[in-house]
């Protein structure tokens, strides 16, 4: 018998005969960044919902609201914009918002336009492909200059520096693991003295149903598990926003409470939008049947209404930076002022 040996090559030699290196991990420059949603997670829930279209757009009445509230600040700013970026643009509710009638039409002209006049191109942007285009063959589309752009990483924006004349976002932002650094990149697309409007869902998003899992879970468990994403304070996003180097930032909050006959229904429409659970570790707190009966009960016995139906609270948290211009009018110095607001009050 024969036994063959593999060829050893000179340099594989030399390495065997040097004694073993000893290597270190070491973090990068910068602020290091916790992941707290796993986007692979993410990406396969808004592919799976946008598949099912008709249960999908059904669900959009949140994310069509909010677009439609978002897109009503542009008529505070009296300005064309020839190219704007949407970030995280789900099934393109933004293009959808800017192209309905014109919610402050002016009385001057027999017939005022929409939005979508005020752009000559809009750039909807985002990871899942199934979504992004879900609605291509819709209306909408013909009427606004609208391209869409998927992304290889929601957190990663391949776009040149400077070459957008307004960035918005519609309710995606609170997925992102690095929000502090997608507002930089964000900031840094903008030209100079041109806004970024975005809104987010924050604060106490669906508290009812987070009091409810965890007092269900509790009882049937003797602990808990994270079931309801954390979410950023509106106390945060104005420092966020400040850190990505944007001024003039306004930051201001709304509730949309909106009714469901039981908490089925809720996590059916959270799952038709793509809004499930995606935190790290979620698989290994899988909710029970026995957990869920729970919490129905526990739901309508602390936040029911007399109808039996539920509320669910929705904060949503808007947000407006401007890039930084050096003709970019700028607040008076504090206490430059000539008038005291304290007489003013009171000689009413």
């Amino acid at each position: 018998m024969r036994l063959v040996l593999p060829r050893v090559s000179a340099w594989s030699a030399l390495r065997a005969r040097q004694p073993p290196r000893r290597c270190y991990a070491f973090q990068a420059a910068g602020a290091p960044v916790f992941d707290v949603f796993n986007r692979r997670t993410k990406w396969l829930q808004r592919e799976r919902a946008a598949v099912d279209v008709e249960s999908s757009r059904q669900a959009d009445y949140l994310k069509d609201e909010v677009a439609l509230r978002l897109c009503e600040r542009l008529l505070d700013i009296k300005r064309h914009f020839p190219r704007v970026l949407d970030v995280g643009a789900n099934s393109c509710n933004i293009a959808r918002a800017l192209t309905r009638e014109n919610p402050d039409p002016d009385p001057a002209m027999p017939i005022s336009p929409s939005l979508s006049s005020r752009i000559s191109e809009l750039v909807a942007a985002d990871s899942s492909q199934a979504l992004l285009f879900r609605d291509v063959d819709l209306p909408f589309n013909q009427d606004i200059a609208l391209t869409r752009h998927v992304l290889v990483d929601q957190e990663s924006l391949p776009f040149e520096a400077g070459s957008f004349d307004m960035a918005m976002s519609n309710l995606s932002l609170h997925w992102v693991n690095d929000l502090p650094g997608v507002l930089k990149q964000i900031n840094n697309l903008l030209k100079p003295d041109c806004p970024f409007i975005g809104a987010m869902l924050g604060g106490d998003t669906l508290f009812e149903l987070r009091t409810s899992l965890q007092l269900a879970e509790q009882e049937r468990k003797g602990g808990i598990s994270p079931h309801v994403s954390p979410l950023a304070d509106v106390r945060d996003v104005g420092g966020l926003l400040q850190r990505a180097g944007f001024k003039m930032l306004t930051v201001d909050v709304d509730d949309i409470i909106v009714d469901y006959p039981d908490t089925f229904a809720l996590m059916r429409d959270l799952q038709a939008m793509g809004e499930s659970n995606a935190v790290l570790g979620r698989e290994m707190g899988a909710i029970g049947r026995d957990v869920l009966l729970a919490n129905e009960a526990i739901y309508k016995e602390l936040h029911g209404n007399e109808d039996g139906s539920i509320p669910a609270t929705f904060r949503i948290i808007y947000m407006i930076g401007w890039h930084e211009s050096a003709n970019q009018a700028q607040p008076l110095t504090r206490g430059s002022g000539e008038v005291n607001l304290k007489d003013i009050l009171e000689s009413k």
